[in-house]
């Protein structure tokens, strides 16, 4: 998130150059914008966890079982793709079976989406190793 403040920000100074002639008003301004891009950043990421919290807590599956519908997913695709296709190209194989039009799934997209639900997990672990995570949003 950092990086993409740093992005948006450093054009904008670049700017202040050209139009701000006083060195001290000028670094006064790009500290006063990065500081304003920041505070937004991390308010929107505030905001996107109460939604998340809200939605956990919905007594509808269709609204908190959004996520485990996507672990799920996710794992019965690599269930199939590493699991259930070559124990059926093996036995296939044994009674000589044609498996050679069995589709094979494409994991790129899949394994994009695993990793990143994996890494959130990971570092929600990491706060509650650490002893900083919260149990509510206040």
């Amino acid at each position: 998130m950092l990086n993409l403040v740093k992005l948006l920000v450093g054009p904008i100074t670049g700017l202040l150059e050209k139009v701000i002639p006083d060195k001290d008003a000028r670094e006064k301004m790009a500290h006063e914008i990065a500081t304003m891009t920041e505070v937004h950043a991390h308010e929107g990421m505030r905001l996107q966890m109460q939604v998340n919290d809200t939605q956990a807590k919905h007594s509808s599956v269709f609204v908190a079982g959004a996520r485990p519908a996507i672990m799920w997913i996710c794992g019965a695709g690599i269930a199939m793709n590493f699991v259930i296709r070559p124990l059926v190209v093996w036995i296939a194989f044994f009674f000589e079976f044609d498996v050679t039009k069995m589709p094979e799934m494409d994991m790129s997209e899949l394994m994009t989406l695993l990793l990143g639900m994996l890494g959130l997990s990971v570092s929600r672990s990491y706060e509650k190793k650490n002893g900083v995570a919260r149990s509510s949003i206040k």
